[in-house]
């Protein structure tokens, strides 16, 4: 999914918007306390606050079939 990056700053914006691009608007985050795998669908409320970093592991999924197959809970909020 990444396309040509040519620099740092070009891996956030990757990162962050290119999955958007091709549909696949779930980002799949990871606890900094807990670890525990959660993803965050558009429209909840801590979405847009959400980054994935692909580093630790955090990835963007394109269904929540696919998301919850993965082992991944919801967000709460």
């Amino acid at each position: 999914m990444l396309i040509g990056l040519a620099a740092v700053g070009s891996i956030f914006a990757a990162t962050e918007f290119g999955p958007v691009l091709v549909g696949c608007s779930i980002k799949g985050n990871i606890s900094k306390n807990t670890g525990e795998r959660i993803y965050h669908s558009p429209g909840q409320e801590y979405y847009a606050q959400t980054r994935i970093n692909w580093l630790s592991g955090e990835r963007w999924f394109c269904s929540e079939a696919d998301v919850r197959a993965a082992g991944w809970r919801k967000s709460r909020s």
